[in-house]
């Protein structure tokens, strides 16, 4: 049903109202061509010119509300005919197959006039149309074809007869289909080929398509693709008979009983040349291209309202389908993505989406490659910071075709406003925001390189301009996986923007061996926080070098007592093995339980609980984790 739906929604937004324009010489029969369709008998009188017809979009062939509109050189001026032009969908140049005049002011007036009178970049279709047929005996396509090779922008050529209605519905069902379905956005004739941006976008879908990443289209992702474009699967003799015309035309275009991107290319080829260039229109579509072969704006950027005070993260279903995306390019299945597998994963997208800064955002694999967890952390990260580029990135990959739902927006969750969280006591979020303030060379970055495992010896190797302001991963609290987003805020406190004070927990972080870096985080705390529900927690970093007087009014530690805080935590990263993440969970607590009081804070009992929770929790998705490796 929902893969129905969205086919529906997918065919409603290519419709619109199709405006033909009927142009010619006067009496070769445009009046007569009209009256005829409308009336399905020919005209006994004929007007120099008929008012523009409606025909609804229920009693037309491709469903869509059509306009039909009469030229008469004895009625209409030339500024009239021009008005008419640049209205038109498309225009439809009528001559008399009787009448060689007719024929040759096809090309030496109709077609100059048109493109005089349309805009360059927006080429409208022509069709040319052969009238009177029952008044010869021989066709007029002998003379017709040299004119339709040598203008890109004529679709076809229809030989029809008003009198006689031969042809007449045809005529205006191929104009309709040279609206909607437009041959010129897909192939050259010229060189009997698809265009590039074509080709482009029938790549994307096939490696889309291609659910295991082998190169091949097997019966199974091939009838998946056959329900979600055309909602309809392929009957097996129907899928052996496709791949049979693709093994009789093209070495390489069926491997392993599956098609190959070569006879994918083919076969669209092959719907084009025959006429049936709809069914490729169709593909493309159903995939977010418009009829500019542009990923469609609407497709990239669905409507998404998120209220204010909540935030936005990926549901359980966005995170099975970036979890198959993972699956699908870790080829060599060590849970990493190497740099030629990350870019084959982003080989859909129109540029590259992660910079080097990634690598030192997320948790990486001793060669500097992109863990699992890292991977399913940057998406999360993008979800919270910008889920307009989050929904973006979907619509690359294809989440709303592969998950069968009506669009990206599926696969978030905007979760319920912070005060509600505050007034019930509990939080249904998994994401949770830790700004980090502190002066210069207090240690914030090597606060935020060690939640992702990095000691002091393998934050020395980052270059600078690789360098994040941001580190996510995960956190376990009672059990629970939530994910910690650690904002490292520049240490300007007279410039603090609204996105540096909205958080769910601020970090103040202080350089035990330099006397004045203290006072820099009590001047923040008192400025901003102090008057806040947002709990903070003082870090007292560089712990392992000898601690220093703070010249500052009181100590850290009676700061802390004074204003209600956990005493300061000591923490370093210059350790042999990764830093310790306690830390991490206790912030991580702090920040889904921000009414929890100071009595509790201080409570080793708490901390207990919460870190057991997480202890178990992390072995245990250590074996699931291990489970996973053995099952890819």
């Amino acid at each position: 049903q929902t893969s129905a739906s969205t086919l529906l929604k997918t065919l409603e937004k290519m419709r619109k109202d199709v405006r033909i324009l009927l142009v010619g010489e006067p009496k070769v029969g445009k009046t007569s061509l009209i009256m005829s369709l409308v009336s399905e008998e020919f005209p006994e009188v004929v007007p120099y010119r008929v008012e523009e017809i409606t025909i609804p979009a229920d009693v037309t062939p491709e469903r869509v509300p059509t306009h039909i509109v009469d030229y008469s050189e004895a009625e209409q001026t030339d500024e009239q005919l021009f008005q008419e032009i640049s209205k038109a969908n498309v225009i439809c140049i009528v001559y008399a197959v009787n009448n060689k005049t007719s024929i040759e002011k096809v090309t030496n007036h109709w077609i100059p006039l048109i493109t005089e009178n349309t805009d360059k970049d927006s080429r409208v279709p022509l069709i040319l149309v052969g009238n009177k047929s029952d008044l010869v005996e021989h066709s007029s396509m002998e003379t017709i074809l040299p004119i339709m090779n040598q203008y890109s922008e004529i679709e076809t050529c229809v030989e029809c007869s008003a009198k006689n209605l031969k042809n007449i519905s045809e005529l205006f069902y191929y104009a309709q289909k040279a609206v909607l379905h437009p041959t010129g956005p897909l192939y050259c004739p010229e060189k009997k080929d698809m265009k590039p941006l074509c080709v482009k976008a029938l790549i994307r879908i096939f490696k889309v398509s291609d659910l295991d990443n082998d190169g091949i289209l097997n019966d199974n992702e091939l009838n998946f693709f056959q329900r979600v474009c055309f909602n309809s699967p392929l009957e097996p003799q129907a899928l052996e008979d496709v791949k049979n015309v693709v093994r009789k035309n093209l070495i390489d275009g069926v491997q392993h009983n599956g098609l190959t991107l070569k006879g994918f290319l083919f076969l669209h080829t092959l719907f084009i040349q025959r006429g049936r260039h709809e069914t490729t229109w169709t593909v493309l579509r159903r995939f977010g291209y418009d009829d500019d072969l542009e990923l469609n704006q609407d497709y990239l950027f669905p409507p998404l309202k998120i209220p204010p005070d909540c935030t936005t993260e990926l549901n359980h279903n966005a995170y099975l389908f970036l979890q198959s995306v993972f699956d699908k390019h870790d080829k060599d299945r060590d849970c990493a993505l190497s740099p030629d597998e990350l870019r084959d994963l982003f080989d859909v997208f129109p540029y590259m989406p992660w910079g080097p800064d990634v690598n030192n955002t997320v948790c990486t694999n001793d060669q500097g490659w992109i863990t699992y967890q890292g991977y399913l952390s940057q998406w999360t990260l993008t979800t919270y910071l910008d889920v307009q580029r989050c929904l973006e990135y979907l619509g690359y990959l294809g989440y709303s075709i592969i998950a069968e739902q009506e669009s990206q927006t599926a696969g978030i969750t905007a979760t319920r406003a912070k005060k509600i969280d505050l007034q019930k006591k509990q939080t249904q979020r998994n994401v949770f925001r830790c700004n980090v303030f502190g002066d210069m060379s207090s240690g914030k970055s090597g606060f935020l390189q060690a939640f992702l495992g990095r000691n002091l010896v393998r934050q020395k190797m980052i270059k600078e301009e690789h360098r994040s302001y941001y580190a996510i991963s995960t956190t376990y609290v009672y059990g629970q996986e939530k994910y910690l987003l650690l904002h490292e805020v520049f240490p300007d406190f007279d410039y603090l923007t609204d996105a540096d004070m909205a958080c769910d927990i601020i970090c103040l972080v202080y350089d035990v061996s330099n006397p004045y870096s203290f006072e820099y985080c009590a001047k923040v705390f008192k400025q901003y926080f102090m008057d806040s529900k947002t709990p903070c927690m003082m870090i007292a970093a560089k712990s392992d070098l000898p601690e220093v007087k703070q010249m500052y009014g009181c100590s850290p530690l009676e700061f802390c007592r004074r204003h209600k805080m956990p005493p300061p935590q000591s923490f370093t990263c210059n350790t042999a093995a990764e830093p310790n993440r306690e830390i991490y969970t206790k912030l991580t607590t702090m920040a889904m339980y921000p009414h929890i009081i100071q009595e509790d804070l201080t409570s080793s009992t708490f901390w207990l609980r919460a870190s057991v929770g997480a202890t178990v929790f992390a072995v245990l998705g250590f074996a699931v984790y291990r489970l996973l490796l053995k099952t890819r």
